[in-house]
């Protein structure tokens, strides 16, 4: 496959245009709410996770943990975090959502994907069929693919 090949050109069409527009409204979203993207990452890597410590979080960001360590300050002031005692390390602590934390990241789902309705109207009938049939079809095909090394949990 070339790098002309005509699908590959409209898949990263599609891509790039999608990415686009979620990340622009999930960007609308964060900063509705006070919260730059990085905090905002941070609080779906600990959704995900479960909790998390400072240094693991730190390195998931790709900042220092005493970068990770301030990000998190302004959080718990927020009321979107808890800094816990880690009950396997009495010394280390544990990161967790609240429950102010969960509903902002479950609000931000439907922020992120509100176009996608815009869109779907823009569309006829026979459209949406044969879209829907072909994303399927890329959806089975992508999970089937391998994925990134481990380091990008």
């Amino acid at each position: 496959m070339s790098q002309s090949d005509p699908f590959v050109i409209a898949l990263q069409k599609w891509l790039g245009v999608s990415m686009h527009r979620s990340f622009r409204h999930l960007l609308c979203y964060a900063r509705d709410h006070g919260l730059s993207m990085s905090q905002l990452g941070a609080l779906f890597h600990i959704h995900r996770m479960g909790h998390s410590g400072v240094t693991d979080l730190g390195e998931h960001l790709g900042v220092s943990s005493p970068a990770a360590s301030q990000m998190l300050d302004r959080l718990v002031e927020q009321g979107l975090i808890l800094r816990t005692e880690d009950p396997s390390d009495r010394r280390a602590k544990q990161i967790v959502l609240t429950e102010e934390g969960l509903r902002v990241l479950q609000e931000s789902m439907p922020a992120r994907q509100n176009w996608l309705h815009e869109l779907a109207g823009a569309l006829s009938d026979s459209e949406k069929a044969s879209a829907t049939e072909a994303l399927e079809i890329l959806a089975e095909r992508a999970r089937q693919t391998g994925l990134p090394s481990e380091h990008h949990k």
